[in-house]
């Protein structure tokens, strides 16, 4: 009897599947500070949604794709890919996807020309302007229905730092973007080395956006929002971000 016992043990510890834990797979795309297959712990969100999960008895496998991809794949179930983040909280995106408990937030604003700067109240006076957007992405309720009514004149590219460039160079007024994105690209990103002298953040904040994975609705959808929850519970969000942003 002893001898079986020690033969199985034998062949549960060399089962690849032993103790495997459940696992996760979502898609994202390289937005740093906040994602981002270079960045330490793949971007200070990646390393929350990590945490979390491993803390409810998860391993994460994070990939990075372009946007409306890194959506697309997470839209499709024979991806393998359960959900996507980070983004804002949208109804109707919320009409497709099941939005988690918040893995972060940031502030979302204007990057304008030093030369140029704007002075603002109302989303009204931002319909007197061409805004640069990025194509795919959520900005605010009210800013994206002014767009759906063409209230409001968008021009939209691929990235924020096309954007940038294009505030730089005087070609658009004002462009959509993260605080901290701005300040991480600036930073960080050659192609922005000429603009970086002549850009700002306008002192008014659209919002201060929360993040959140959007998970494909359905029970097993379900059960890893669930299990998010649980595991932000058990970390301190404020400084895993604190600690991947400086």
């Amino acid at each position: 009897m002893l001898r079986w016992r020690h033969l199985l043990l034998a062949m549960l510890l060399l089962s690849p599947c032993a103790f495997a834990g459940k696992q996760i797979k979502l898609s994202s795309l390289d937005w740093p500070p906040y994602t981002g297959p270079a960045l330490a712990d793949k971007g200070a969100t990646a390393a929350v949604v990590k945490a979390a999960f491993e803390a409810a008895g998860y391993s994460v496998q994070i990939d990075f794709f372009p946007w409306e991809r890194a959506v697309a794949m997470a839209s499709d179930a024979s991806s393998g890919y359960a959900g996507y983040f980070p983004e804002y909280y949208s109804a109707d995106i919320a009409k497709d996807f099941l939005f988690s408990e918040p893995v972060g937030n940031g502030p979302l604003g204007l990057a304008q020309n030093k030369e140029a700067p704007i002075s603002w109240n109302t989303l009204d006076d931002l319909s007197k302007l061409k805004v640069g957007v990025v194509q795919g992405y959520v900005n605010t309720e009210g800013f994206d229905a002014n767009v759906a009514a063409k209230k409001q004149t968008v021009e939209a590219v691929t990235s924020d730092a096309q954007n940038l460039n294009k505030v730089a160079a005087k070609r658009i007024p004002v462009a959509i973007i993260d605080q901290n994105v701005m300040n991480y690209l600036l930073g960080n990103d050659a192609s922005l080395a000429a603009a970086k002298g002549k850009l700002e953040f306008n002192s008014k904040v659209l919002e201060d956006k929360k993040l959140y994975i959007c998970f494909r609705k359905g029970p097993q959808g379900e059960e890893y929002a669930k299990a998010l929850a649980e595991g932000l519970k058990k970390i301190d969000v404020a400084a895993i971000v604190k600690a991947h942003l400086k």
